[in-house]
Formats: structure tokens, C-alpha cells, sequence
């Protein structure tokens, strides 16, 4: 799933439209809630070797609030791992590589949506 996708979807389904608040960091998009400005997702590019995934350069990944028994059993897919540069009970990271369909993602936003508000 791209990038492009989840924002879409992001401002489709919740109005929300990307925040992008590191400068250095100019590609990472923060999604808020417009009540509460809570985060509930982050979408950046982050070298694999960082995420202890094989290969050379960056993947794109999507980081959701998640609650930490449902947590604990998505890290055990492929795919999905514990929340890169979060807090790693209630984060996960969603690689971006298509080995997780657009649906899941999709609902996986969703729940980090209602979980942050």
C-alpha cells in the first residue's frame, strides 16, 4: 500500500489531513484527531536495517495505536512489528511492502482512530 493511499483514506474517512511537524524529517506524516490533536497514525521511511528487516534502503511504514493483546498477536505476522521509534506496548509498525492487504491496514487505522480519541 502506498503512502498516498492511507492519507487518502485518512482524509476521506476522518477529514484529516497530514501534518508533517520535523523539518529534518520532512516526509513523515502525522494523522490527528481535529478535536483532541491526538496522533493516530504516523506514516514514514525508515531504513530497514532500523526495523531488523533484510535488504538495503528505506521502507515505508505506517505506525497505529493498537491494544496490546491484539498487539502481541499481530507481531507474530509478517509485517508488522513493534512500534518503530514509539511506545512498543501500544504501537505497532505496518510495513508498507504489501505483505498486509489494504483492508487490514484500513482497520487497523480505524481502531487506532477510535482507540485515540
Amino acid at each position: 500500500m502506498s503512502r498516498e493511499a492511507i492519507l487518502d483514506y485518512a482524509k476521506r474517512k476522518y477529514d484529516t489531513d497530514p501534518d508533517y511537524p520535523w523539518g529534518k524529517l520532512s516526509d513523515y506524516a502525522v494523522l490527528r484527531h481535529k478535536k483532541n490533536n491526538k496522533w493516530y497514525g504516523l506514516v514514514m521511511n525508515v531504513d530497514r536495517n532500523k526495523l531488523g528487516i533484510e535488504g538495503e534502503g528505506e521502507t515505508g511504514i505506517l505506525n497505529v495505536k493498537c491494544d496490546p493483546e491484539l498487539a502481541s498477536i499481530l507481531r507474530k505476522e509478517n509485517a508488522i512489528l513493534p512500534a518503530y521509534h514509539m511506545n512498543k506496548e501500544h504501537w505497532i509498525s505496518i510495513v508498507l511492502d504489501g505483505s498486509v492487504s489494504d483492508e487490514e491496514i484500513f482497520h487497523l487505522l480505524d481502531l487506532s482512530y477510535d482507540l485515540t480519541q
